[in-house]
């Protein structure tokens, strides 16, 4: 697997494990027309693939995987039948997720409503960034 896809994902997978109520399997696959991948499977054997899209930052690719694992995890919470809120907004409980972005060449996880960044991509239940 390429190394800066590794270093993008490591981050995105470190905060699915700490804070998604659904644990994602996790699989290196590779497709013929994609290239290498990572799928993330849910318990059901259903799965949705982490695509690496080259170019851009480091933070960029780091953000843009966050946002691919984002779309997976709603999925798989619904399908568990739990509020399909990943990650959920701490200063918005229960309302809406997080939204993963690049600030100040740091790929974070920020509320959508009021821009304050939560935590840096990978420190998900960590303290708050300010």
């Amino acid at each position: 697997m390429d190394e800066e896809f590794v270093a993008a994902l490591d981050p995105v997978l470190r905060d699915l494990r700490a804070t998604c109520a659904v644990r994602p399997v996790v699989r290196e696959e590779r497709d013929d027309t994609i290239g290498e991948l990572v799928v993330l499977y849910e318990p059901d054997g259903s799965g949705t693939g982490l695509v690496p899209r080259f170019g851009g930052s480091a933070a960029e690719r780091t953000a843009d995987l966050a946002d691919q694992a984002q779309d997976w995890a709603v999925e798989a919470l619904c399908a568990a039948l739990r509020p399909a809120v990943w990650p959920e907004c701490p200063e918005h409980p229960d309302s809406h997720p997080l939204a993963a972005g690049v600030v100040r060449g740091v790929a974070v996880w920020s509320c959508p409503r009021t821009r304050r960044v939560a935590a840096p991509v990978g420190e998900l239940g960590g303290p708050v960034m300010s």
